[in-house]
């Protein structure tokens, strides 16, 4: 069978075909390329600073209240004015607890100041109290001021008492035991009390820890303040119930095998 010559070449014609060539037109190019943020329009503005204005944030933690004595944590300026109506006392009574000579070197202690006639510590006033009351964040009534204050202080000089119990098992021949420093512990529940608590005894309301100088040795003691039993005849009297004892060292431990077995 015969073939068309013709028809035999190739069916695309080559002669009309362009050369090849890259898909992108280069030429349209005609900057150089850069960054696609603008760094002109923030080198105008201020340096880069931290978000928080730390001038402000320290003065939330140095509030415009007044300058507190070290050696009690108590305002050196005991007539603070109130912001209630009534009208608070600044009177402070002279407590029977004596100083000791070297409190200001036993660290940061709760006690009122000193009264420099008797050289006792001193109680706060119902203005004084009240200020504190307000510094650690509770809610006091001024009217009931009249009342706590006289009862803070009767329980402190209770406290003394029972201390006073627990010295006379030892001789002391420098004028008797004075109390160093005072640290109120209210969230630090004793080793006691807890287990008191485990068998169905409350918990004390608070504790304090007394550090009494005897004859230039400090001497640790804890106190748990518990509520105690209602009078019948008088029911709306408080009551409180004191467990004052040495602290658990090896000599607070003799003490207290001494007087539990009587010797």
């Amino acid at each position: 069978m015969a073939v068309d010559s013709a028809s035999s070449g190739c069916p695309v014609d080559h002669a009309k075909l362009e050369p090849a060539k890259c898909p992108v037109d280069h030429t349209s190019a005609k900057s150089e390329p850069k960054c696609p943020v603008d760094h002109s329009a923030n080198a105008k503005s201020e340096p880069a600073t931290c978000p928080v204005d730390h001038t402000r944030s320290l003065k939330a933690f140095m509030p415009s209240s007044p300058p507190v004595n070290p050696s009690n944590n108590m305002p050196l300026v005991p007539e603070q004015t109130s912001t209630d109506t009534s009208h608070l006392s600044t009177h402070r009574t002279v407590s029977s607890i004596p100083r000791a000579a070297r409190y200001e070197s036993a660290g940061p202690s709760e006690c009122p100041a000193l009264d420099p006639q008797t050289d006792n510590w001193v109680y706060p006033s119902e203005q004084m109290f009240y200020n504190a009351m307000k510094r650690k964040n509770w809610s006091p009534h001024e009217s009931d001021m009249k009342t706590v204050v006289p009862i803070h202080n009767v329980v402190n000089e209770m406290c003394w008492a029972q201390i006073l119990e627990w010295e006379r098992m030892h001789e002391n021949k420098c004028g008797g035991p004075k109390l160093l420093r005072f640290e109120g512990k209210i969230k630090n529940v004793t080793p006691k009390a807890r287990l008191r608590s485990f068998i169905g005894y409350q918990l004390p309301f608070d504790r304090h820890d007394w550090t009494v100088d005897r004859c230039g040795k400090p001497v640790r003691y804890v106190i748990d303040f518990y509520q105690g039993k209602a009078d019948p005849k008088n029911p709306s009297a408080p009551s409180f119930f004191l467990d004052v004892r040495p602290a658990l060292t090896v000599e607070g431990a003799w003490d207290r095998a001494r007087r539990f077995f009587g010797f």
